[in-house]
């Protein structure tokens, strides 16, 4: 949590530096809004009839050094409306946040470091001039001012931040290895899916990646399967008052999509009147509470688990939108397991059982952190220390390595998060199981127990691969679009020499598929190295080379796609082959 917050500090900081150097270079130009994001931070900017491109970043760069340099400290004050609306009156972003600020009745700060003044509520290094010296900026893009399309286009400018050169350095060069597996990139490249501009950060899955997030899907709910899990639907729109008594409501309102409903009897009628609020769904959590609430349930009954694959939206910025790894639109591998408080450790330890198998396939490590209570938490605070305690002793138990991040738990209740390390050393928070004793009381849950005593069960939320989305978006950039056997969505590639060839490919192709392989026949003139080069391109495992030879002997000449050659074999013996390597997920 320290460096997380530290770090955020030192980008949040770097945000106004970017600030006060863009608008010292391009006069009568206005800042927007500059937050730290997840890797970096970034500043929105209306330049007017100006323009920035990318080269001109180091001239930024530069000037942000200067400036560094008068940065002492960054003064705090909280001052009434009427200040604010003087300090800020040439600036109509700021004036529109301070409007929306006074209407909500929350206090209005300001911050000045060396010359610069802005509008923010905190969340500074102390130091500048020494804290905040290692930065770059990165990039640029176009971005909505408060990501509504009919608002002006605004210039935002991305950098990253750290609190040392080494760790600049460092992260500079995975960037520059990341760009060469840029999930974005290879989503086109390889037809797996692609973004629009009329549903921003939710993915059209394309006939290739769908076969991959299928497949994925179809193995997680195997594992539902052997691990004793029940598969439930609900809706995907739900009133207010779901959200109310599940806490969302006030805990996560502005991460949700959330639009009146007006029920009109006739075209005259104005459309607010009868209306109702419905929100989008977020997460399932508060559909599984009224799944238990269906019928009585008893002790025998526990652990009760339900899993739940539907989509769920949320309200992400547009400018922390991120190809698969942040997205409005995704499912997960849900589940809301119903528990007695005597059965946590139990169940936590068969939860890690199936993370285990679930993960066995890929060539990935993980390790665990436990989140505690936050600063805003819905609850008493001695369930809260209870429901940690359990969980820990239940991490303990497992001998399971993990960390602890004071203050990182969910609303609800302390979790323990997935954090999954790449090919290129990068960690990811995949997975998560969270151990919920409030949810249950707020919608009034109860079982039997074995003296006839009604009590509230126990919850534990868990996701495991997390997002499919975001979980496909890692495997794409760990193993570079080179998907293993099992998950790739073209699995051989069946390359006819010349037209005489082709009859006997096609033979072979629809021998393949009645078998279940995924295959492809390159039949056009292309020479013999272009049709090789192309499903190299395509990343597809294996080539099969049908020539004369390979016809009067019946066999199909194997090529990988690393362009090692396997020799030739039979149908019988490479089918053989390729069976055995999905069925272990090789």
């Amino acid at each position: 949590m320290e460096n997380k917050e530290q770090l955020d500090r030192i980008r949040h900081s770097c945000a106004h530096l970017l600030a006060a150097a863009v608008l010292d270079l391009y006069p009568g130009a206005h800042n927007a809004i500059g937050p730290a994001i997840e890797n970096g931070f970034y500043q929105d900017f209306d330049l007017g009839d100006k323009k920035i491109t990318e080269e001109d970043l180091p001239r930024i760069e530069e000037k942000m050094r200067e400036i560094l340099k008068t940065w002492d400290s960054f003064q705090i004050n909280e001052v009434s409306v009427e200040q604010a609306r003087k300090d800020f009156a040439h600036n109509p972003y700021k004036l529109e946040l301070i409007e929306a600020f006074a209407k909500e009745g929350k206090s209005i700060t300001e911050t000045k470091q060396g010359g610069f003044l802005d509008l923010c509520k905190g969340g500074h290094v102390h130091h500048p001039k020494n804290d905040s010296k290692h930065f770059r900026l990165l990039s640029l893009a176009g971005a909505y001012w408060k990501g509504d399309v009919h608002n002006k286009m605004l210039t935002r400018v991305y950098g990253t931040a750290f609190k040392t050169k080494q760790e600049l350095d460092d992260y500079l060069r995975m960037v520059e290895e990341t760009k060469k597996r840029d999930h974005k990139k290879l989503g086109r490249e390889l037809e797996l899916f692609l973004f629009d501009e009329t549903a921003p950060g939710m993915a059209y899955w394309l006939p290739n990646g769908l076969i991959v997030y299928n497949t994925l899907y179809d193995y997680a709910r195997e594992q539902y399967k052997n691990f004793g899990y029940q598969e439930v639907a609900t809706p995907m729109i739900n009133k207010k008052e779901l959200y109310e008594t599940s806490g969302h409501w006030e805990h996560y309102r502005s991460d949700m999509f959330i639009s009146p409903m007006s029920f009109l009897t006739n075209e005259s009628d104005d459309p607010l009147q009868g209306s109702e609020v419905f929100g989008v769904k977020p997460m399932n959590c508060p559909n599984a509470m009224r799944i238990f609430a269906f019928k009585t349930r008893s002790y025998h009954t526990l652990p009760l688990r339900f899993a739940e694959t539907s989509s769920l939206h949320r309200f992400e910025l547009s400018g922390t939108l991120n190809g698969l790894f942040r997205i409005r639109q995704f499912r997960q591998d849900d589940a809301h397991i119903f528990i007695t408080q005597d059965q946590i450790e139990e169940e936590f330890s068969h939860t890690m059982k199936m993370v285990a198998k679930m993960y066995e396939p890929f060539d990935l490590s993980y390790r665990l952190r436990l989140g505690t209570r936050p600063e805003k938490f819905m609850g008493e605070t001695k369930d809260w220390e209870h429901a940690e305690k359990m969980l820990k002793n239940a991490l303990d138990a497992s001998g399971i390595e993990y960390v602890t991040a004071e203050g990182e738990g969910a609303f609800y209740g302390p979790k323990v998060d997935i954090l999954m390390k790449d090919s290129l050393g990068r960690e990811w928070q995949t997975g998560t199981i969270q151990l919920d004793f409030q949810q249950p009381k707020r919608f009034k849950l109860e079982y039997i127990e074995k003296d006839g005593s009604a009590k509230n069960p126990t919850v534990i939320h868990r996701a495991i691969y997390g997002s499919f989305e975001r979980f496909l978006g890692i495997l794409i950039e760990h193993y570079a679009g080179k998907f293993p056997l099992w998950l790739a969505p073209v699995q051989l590639a069946l390359l006819p020499i010349a037209d005489r060839h082709v009859e006997y490919a096609k033979k072979l192709y629809q021998d393949f598929s009645k078998e279940g392989i995924r295959v492809t026949l390159q039949d056009s003139q292309s020479t013999l190295q272009a049709k090789i080069r192309e499903a190299t391109l395509q990343k597809v495992p294996y080539m099969g080379i049908i020539g004369d030879k390979e016809i009067t002997d019946e066999v199909i000449s194997i090529r990988s796609r690393e362009g090692e050659d396997l020799g030739k074999l039979s149908l019988s013996q490479f089918l053989q082959k390729l069976k055995e390597d999905i069925d272990k997920k090789a």
